[in-house]
């Protein structure tokens, strides 16, 4: 099927049956014009950017090496801030993250989080259902005509009282990644523009007239005019919409390795718009792999769990996130709490949320004015960490912690870790990157696996590591060399376990071995694939 012909935007692809149901209230005319406008304005500037970020990789492999940017000082040096806070979002103590599914929409806005970070990236596989499904949901629980019905157990889901619920920050898709069935002039539309496009063209006066706004989490920014591409998209927008200018608000993720070295000019870029940064693990944690996979042992990272947020560079970098937003007057949020707890099993429960908090009490003394979770179980132990730094004032953006002193060579620093890589590490790498991937490939963005809710972010450090670990030869601790043939034997296993623990049936319908062999593709071939969700999307289905 096909838009109207008079629309500059078409859609593509999408078998008759798979059309979802109420499609035509999300793609409007108008709102397909809106994409028309932002396609043809800014994906020219999109795939400069994204050819600079190979550019800037070869740099990298050239050197081994990342400094702050000499052009730039001035900005550093410079004496500005961030436009106010809106009133919505100057709590933040605890966020809540996950796909815009029905259901997980009315339970993040109910779970007693100050944010919800409704998810169209990481945390969702863009399915077309998904993508546009998601859109509905979100307007419809602005509208207070959302409700579900579990069909499994029965149980009814409703929304709250609205002063309860939690404020919606929406996260559109990465530069990197295309929307396959919205095409114009015969390119496809990048998928951040449309999850952006539809979500603040439907959105924007509706929020405004509701108290809040339209506010953004933007992913996978590698750089300070990637985030001035951001900016100009909402200073367009805006004026498109008759929205005054400002309205917009974003939170940008430094989860890249570049974009660490450029916090100050990032904020700077997106200065009327930009409420905040924040600290996100795995993703950060895959583009050191992604930028420094040709630096040898030096950048060699152990199990992907032993690698925690007190690691030396790690610390650097949170410490220095902190420091460079209340410099600015920005908000700092700190990272994820992806336990999922696990009633059956009372002690390791207790366990994991000591953990859990222990780590928030970490983000709270440092500094951080808030902090991620990925279940409405962590809520009240998030809450509980920052509330006894807080009180009741809503941020500490008063604690400038000019005592740090972050140098160049601290943010990459890899080889200060003690730990090495161990067979259980690569173990649990291929479990959880086919485990992960099969779940993706069906439609589900989110998914519990052994106990931490998993997302792409997880998916990309896990098959990253394998290719690293492959490449640089590494001896694990029970004294095997990490080779192909290795891999090839550990997920073989794996696929065996799965099959063994599905059933035969449940194995043969779900899609056990296109994950199998795609993991073996992207961690096994010789050039390094940029991000597993590209080569994942050929192979999705609706």
């Amino acid at each position: 099927m096909s838009a109207p012909a008079h629309s500059p935007v078409a859609v593509v692809g999408v078998e008759p049956g798979a059309r979802p149901d109420r499609q035509d209230e999300v793609l409007t005319d108008a709102a397909l014009d809106f994409l028309a406008a932002l396609h043809r304005r800014f994906t020219p500037r999109r795939d400069e950017l994204l050819a600079r970020r190979a550019e800037r990789r070869a740099e990298i492999a050239r050197t081994s090496t990342l400094d702050f940017l000499p052009g730039t000082a001035a900005v550093r040096e410079g004496d500005w801030k961030v436009a106010d806070c809106p009133p919505a979002l100057q709590d933040r103590r605890v966020e809540i993250t996950g796909p815009t599914d029905r259901k997980m929409t009315i339970n993040a806005l109910n779970s007693g989080a100050k944010v919800w970070l409704a998810d169209f990236e990481d945390a969702s596989a863009p399915t077309w259902e998904n993508v546009i499904g998601g859109q509905l949901n979100l307007t419809d629980a602005y509208e207070r005509r959302i409700d579900f019905t579990d069909p499994n157990s029965g149980k009814s889901y409703a929304l709250g009282p609205a002063d309860e619920l939690a404020t919606v920050v929406a996260r559109p898709r990465g530069w990197h990644l295309d929307e396959r069935h919205l095409e114009c002039d015969g390119a496809p539309v990048p998928g951040g523009l449309v999850d952006f496009g539809l979500y603040f063209f439907h959105n924007a006066q509706r929020l405004l007239d509701q108290g809040k706004g339209p506010y953004f989490y933007l992913p996978k920014t590698e750089s300070h005019l990637e985030a001035r591409l951001w900016n100009d998209v909402f200073v367009f927008a805006q004026e498109y919409c008759g929205i005054p200018h400002g309205t917009i608000r974003a939170t940008v993720l430094i989860e890249t390795i570049t974009a660490a070295y450029e916090m100050e000019e990032i904020l700077y870029e997106l200065r009327d718009h930009a409420s905040g940064l924040n600290a996100g693990r795995w993703d950060y944690l895959f583009s050191i792999v992604k930028n420094f996979r040709d630096g040898g042992s030096r950048f060699v990272l152990p199990d992907r769990n032993a690698v925690t947020m007190t690691a030396p560079f790690m610390r650097a970098y949170t410490e220095l996130l902190v420091r460079t937003c209340h410099k600015r007057g920005a908000h700092a949020i700190g990272g994820m709490a992806a336990f999922i707890p696990n009633r059956r099993d009372p002690e390791a429960n207790a366990a994991a949320l000591e953990k859990v908090k222990n780590d928030k009490d970490r983000e709270a003394a440092d500094g951080f004015d808030g902090s991620w979770v990925a279940h409405p179980d962590l809520v009240p132990v998030a809450r509980a960490s920052f509330d006894a730094v807080l009180g009741d004032r809503p941020h500490q953006k008063e604690r400038l912690r000019e005592d740090v002193d972050v140098k160049a060579a601290d943010l990459i620093a890899v080889d200060s870790l003690e730990a090495r890589p161990t067979y259980e590490g690569l173990r649990n790498a291929v479990q959880v990157s086919i485990r992960y991937t099969e779940a993706w490939l069906r439609g589900l963005g989110a998914v519990a696996i052994f106990n931490l809710m998993e997302d792409a972010a997880t998916a990309e450090i896990s098959r990253s590591q394998i290719w690293q670990w492959i490449n640089a030869g590494v001896v694990l601790d029970n004294g095997e060399t990490v080779t192909r043939d290795l891999v090839r034997r550990v997920a073989a296993d794996e696929l065996a376990a799965i099959r063994a623990e599905t059933g035969e049936e449940a194995f043969t319908t779900g899609r056990w071995q296109e994950a199998h062999d795609l993991l073996l593709r992207v961690a096994l071939d010789e050039e390094y694939v940029d991000f597993l969700t590209l080569p994942a999307y050929e192979l999705l289905r609706g």
